[in-house]
């Protein structure tokens, strides 16, 4: 009997192929959606567990108090991981020092590639649960040594044994490599730990650190820690609150330090702070796109339950026949469910089909590395549930009503339904044009924000910028040499030397002092130190004042300022800051200069008060502007031959500074193209349901659409009836989706200092395309209809 039903249902769905299609198609599309978001959705929350120890390590964090605000930080001072020990020992399994992960040199005969790692005490690889390939855990504990990833270890020794060999850094100091690690997952916020060498390295090749008079004033490296497993992170937390501050001197307390603990479970969903406050991140983007994914497959399934409805009010004469030959109504429920459980396992299939067919564009298009969890039960359960449940719920309706109809009013043909039996329906397409109509707005509000930011002005010249990251001082040994060889050759314009990149703020110090400034008040200024030739270079734009200069030997003691640290200290104008003094640390400074405010970190926030000073102590940056009447590759071309003689132990690497800017709305415009690639599905997916609904209507009115040609309507007048009532839905869709949209993206752009507009425009021109798109999905049907020949729809009466 079971096979009878489902070779039933597989006739039906042959002889409606184009419903057949909708259905399928249009569920699997949705049944897609909801599988990429979710495997989305499982990457971002999966974050970082690939470490045993997972819910217990963390990052030892600082609130700091600085210019009226609480900020947070990464930065710790070099003592702490051994002062956490030595006082609170018993509550932690590992606490460790760190560098920052940084780029350094690896050189192997003549291979030599730049590469991120850092630098650990040894017990980073127990506690990060390394899983190593070559050698032990304990690599780390000779100071001249060195554990490689996987495929750094690859890059350098191919198939050979790496273990033992000898790699050159930064040309200095020779390693041995102790051990190979397997890569750490692309999901993993450590991810781009290409190597790991000792704190003890670190310390030997930076001896400043041990001669600091103020060790606890600098915070310069990180630390991170596993707490024991009998202890509470948050009881824990609160125990080490004060570590910094009973180290501190008086006048560094009244930054009110406060020490905690940050759970690596939080350090990708919840990564951001706000006046001290751990307020969220990313997890609004998890619950962003579940949403979006919840809603995408509910207009699914409500394409098919409103096809299933529609297409079973034809039925009613087979129910009567199977009726009238002895079917009894559990057998007809069996038949309506068979049929739209088929449909499910068919639009399952499909559906799994689509996401292999899509998954490396939407891989590409969010930054992952994402694949079909095969060997999940979970997956698949939750697959084979969602199938079976919305068969059963898009079958319920014709099983239970359907078979529920009396055989004798069918057959004699006075059976009819009811006058309110499309409303449900129609209730339905609404909510699927509310959805997508939400969508689209949504994402050109995104998209608004995005441009909004990009075009605030930059304070600086971009074009032609490229920033050079040195790890050797080769060049600024040679800067003046090289300088002028490039200008020579036609290649540059200007170069300079700068302590960060146009694009972050590397230092910031307090010690700052000024004329009627507060004892008590805390600051703290991005302050870059730069070459003289870096405002020709970067083309920044005075407001009052001068350039640096090499005629002024005065110079050397000088600040350039820009507008918020003008604000900020409150001079009156640009121009009364000019000769002011600020003194930093007791020394005196001049300010010649003020320039406009440069965007340097969030394009969505205000500049902060920062300070510009001339240095030639060292070269982290170096910042070159093309010459633009010359081809970028030639006059590159150029200077790697000027670099690779002046400093060749270091690989020619650079990066345009307009592509490093671009890089800061990464995470807005991969949210705006993912929200656009479902606005687009959703839309595909409500008007799959439109086209066939206006089929179903168009066909269930053939006879009265015969009739009004005869009695001469027009083509026009017929499409008008057929099309009116679909647009009155859509219209009601955007009555009820513009509040919502209004009130949910207003919500959303208020987290950004420099915000746009939420124009009444975008509203009607969304409220435009909906409505067009809708007449152009449903005029196919209703044309079709309205030039049919009204001898053959009246034929039968």
């Amino acid at each position: 009997m079971l096979k009878n039903y489902f070779k039933i249902a597989l006739r039906n769905l042959v002889k409606n192929k184009v419903y057949s299609f909708i259905n399928i198609f249009g569920l699997a599309t949705g049944m897609a959606v909801a599988m990429l978001i979710g495997l989305w959705i499982y990457d971002e929350v999966t974050f970082d567990k690939n470490h045993e120890n997972y819910d217990r390590i963390a990052q030892v964090k600082q609130h700091q108090s600085f210019n009226g605000k609480k900020e947070t930080y990464n930065s710790v001072p070099a003592l702490m991981a051994e002062e956490i020990r030595l006082n609170y020992g018993s509550d932690f399994k590992y606490v460790l020092q760190s560098s920052w992960n940084s780029s350094h040199i690896l050189t192997v005969g003549e291979k030599k590639f730049t590469k991120n790692g850092s630098f650990f005490e040894p017990q980073v690889t127990e506690m990060l649960s390394l899983k190593m390939l070559k050698g032990t855990r304990a690599g780390l504990k000779e100071p001249y040594s060195i554990l490689l990833s996987e495929s750094v270890a690859k890059a350098y020794f191919g198939d050979a044994d790496p273990m033992d060999k000898i790699i050159k850094i930064d040309n200095k100091y020779d390693v041995k490599v102790t051990g190979v690690y397997e890569d750490l997952p692309y999901n993993s916020s450590l991810k781009d730990l290409s190597y790991l060498m000792p704190w003890e390295l670190y310390l030997i090749n930076n001896e400043w650190i041990k001669k600091m008079e103020n060790p606890w004033g600098s915070n310069f490296t990180q630390t991170f820690a596993q707490i024991a497993n009998n202890a509470d992170m948050e009881k824990v937390s609160a125990k080490i609150k004060n570590v910094k501050l009973n180290k501190v001197s008086k006048d560094e307390a009244k930054y009110k330090p406060e020490v905690l603990l940050h759970p690596m479970s939080k350090w990708h969903l919840y990564g951001e702070f706000k006046e001290g406050i751990n307020t969220g991140g990313r997890i609004e983007f998890v619950w962003l796109f579940g949403i979006i994914g919840v809603f995408v497959l509910l207009l699914a399934c409500i394409n098919f339950m409103n096809l299933s409805t529609a297409r079973s009010e034809k039925r009613a004469k087979e129910v009567g026949i199977r009726k009238a030959i002895g079917s009894v109504r559990g057998q007809l429920i069996s038949q309506f469910f068979s049929e739209s459980l088929l449909v499910v396992a068919f639009a399952f299939v499909l559906s799994i089909l689509l996401v292999l067919l899509i998954l490396p564009f939407f891989n590409d298009l969010s930054d992952k590395k994402m694949s079909i969890l095969w060997a999940n039960p979970v997956f698949w359960l939750l697959g084979i549930v969602f199938s079976i449940l919305t068969g059963v719920i898009a079958g319920s309706y014709p099983a239970l009503y359907l078979s529920s109809f009396q055989p004798v009013k069918v057959l004699k043909g006075t059976f009819r339904v009811g006058r309110f039996a499309s409303v449900p329906r129609k209730i339905l397409v609404v909510v699927q044009f509310t959805v997508s109509v939400t969508l689209i707005i949504g994402t050109i509000v995104v998209f608004r924000q995005i441009q909004f930011a990009k075009n605030r002005p930059v304070g600086y010249s971009k074009d032609g910028l490229i920033n050079i990251y040195m790890q050797t001082q080769d060049i600024h040994k040679h800067f003046d040499v090289v300088r002028d060889e490039l200008k020579k050759s036609g290649a540059i314009v200007e170069m300079a030397e700068s302590g960060s990149p146009l694009t972050q703020h590397w230092n910031t110090n307090g010690g700052f002092d000024w004329k009627g400034k507060d004892p008590n008040q805390a600051v703290d200024f991005p302050n870059n130190n730069v070459t003289h030739e870096y405002g020709k270079t970067i083309g920044w734009q005075f407001v009052a004042g001068r350039d640096f200069s090499r005629d002024y030997v005065s110079d050397s003691l000088a600040f350039v300022l820009n507008e918020a640290s003008v604000k900020f200290i409150g001079y009156k104008s640009p121009a009364a800051a000019i000769d002011e003094i600020i003194k930093w640390e007791g020394k005196p400074y001049r300010v010649i200069g003020v320039v406009k405010n440069m965007v340097v970190e969030s394009p969505y926030e205000p500049s902060r008060a920062s300070l510009f000073h001339l240095t030639r102590d060292d070269g982290n940056v170096v910042i070159i502007k093309l010459n633009p009447e010359k081809s970028a590759s030639e006059s590159l071309s150029k200077i790697e031959t000027v670099f690779q003689k002046y400093n060749p132990a270091q690989p020619f690497e650079y990066k345009f500074v307009d592509e490093e800017y671009a890089r800061k709305f990464g995470d807005e415009e991969r949210v705006g193209k993912l929200a656009t690639f479902f606005a687009i599905l959703a839309i595909l997916i409500s008007c799959l349901g439109l086209f066939g609904l206006a089929s179903f209507v168009a066909e269930q009115r053939t006879k009265e659409i015969g009739v009004r040609k005869v009695l001469g309507a027009s083509v026009t007048n017929l499409w008008a009836l057929l099309s009116k009532d679909f647009v009155f839905l859509v219209i009601i869709s955007l009555f009820i989706a513009s509040p919502i949209a209004y009130y949910f993206m207003h919500q959303w752009t208020q987290k950004y200092t420099f915000r746009t507009d939420i124009s009444w425009w975008i509203f009607a021109l969304t409220g435009i395309g909906a409505l067009t798109i809708t007449l152009l999905t449903v005029s196919f049907q209703a044309i079709k209809a309205a030039v049919m020949n009204p001898v053959k729809s009246l034929r039968s009466e």
